[in-house]
């Protein structure tokens, strides 16, 4: 018996590696292949320090964001300073709002048997007071006082023109004068009734141009408002006030 001969079995090659097959993209997309040599970074090596430069560049601004910033800046500083000149002035001076007052109110031709048309005349004494103890007030021309029947004015006239010191009380007394003034025969019945009762109703609205003097400083002008309900019990000139209710203000322009 022939016995078969051990020879050396030669290496055996490795399998050729699979080429593992592309997967195919997703209906409805499709896939771009670039050549590799194509491909770059974001920046490209030529611009990275010039972008690396431009990005710690602080972004620059308009001319028009500047000069907005300036004026709000300029803006906000000029409230800040009147708000503390506005505070300075109030602790130094203790400005104190001036009081007015009607305190006696004499009528004289009212005729409301004989004609529609009357010429009414009022004196209405006034009473001033200027409690500040740093500020005088100029009253100054251009000052009306109108007295009212319901929605007719009956009488028409001013203030004197006087300088009010410091801590004073000026009383005067202003003439008012009403001519050919109508009345409806509803007005002259109902006034009728009133003075029978004792209770007539007047309104009295006082306006006054004045400056304001702090130490040598004045103001500009500004218009004192005064504005009352006053009742009497006649129409004569021993009329006596019954009742008054007056309201202040001021117009600052």
């Amino acid at each position: 018996m022939i016995k078969a001969r051990d020879y050396p079995q030669s290496p055996t090659k490795p399998d050729a590696p699979q080429s593992e097959k592309p997967v195919s993209p997703p209906p409805g997309t499709y896939v771009i292949q670039i050549p590799k040599d194509q491909v770059y970074r974001v920046p490209p090596p030529v611009n990275a320090k010039r972008y690396e430069r431009l990005s710690r560049r602080k972004p620059s601004r308009s001319p028009c964001c500047c000069c907005l910033c300036w004026l709000l800046a300029l803006l906000t500083a000029f409230v800040f300073l009147i708000g503390v000149a506005a505070a300075v002035f109030y602790f130094v001076f203790r400005p104190e709002s001036p009081d007015y007052s009607v305190e006696r109110l004499s009528i004289s031709g009212f005729n409301l048997t004989s004609s529609r048309w009357v010429s009414p005349e009022f004196d209405v004494t006034v009473r001033a007071n200027n409690p500040n103890d740093k500020i005088g007030i100029y009253y100054k021309k251009g000052s009306s006082v109108d007295v009212y029947y319901d929605s007719v004015k009956m009488a028409t006239g001013s203030l004197p023109n006087f300088y009010q010191g410091t801590n004073n009380v000026t009383v005067f007394v202003t003439p008012l004068k009403g001519s050919a003034v109508e009345l409806t025969s509803r007005d002259r019945t109902a006034m009728i009734g009133e003075a029978s009762k004792g209770r007539v109703p007047f309104k009295l609205a006082l306006r006054a141009p004045v400056k304001i003097k702090v130490g040598p400083v004045e103001t500009w002008e500004i218009t004192v408002k005064v504005d009352c309900d006053i009742t009497v019990d006649n129409l004569t000139a021993a009329a006596e006030i019954g009742s008054k209710k007056c309201d202040y203000g001021v117009d600052l322009w």
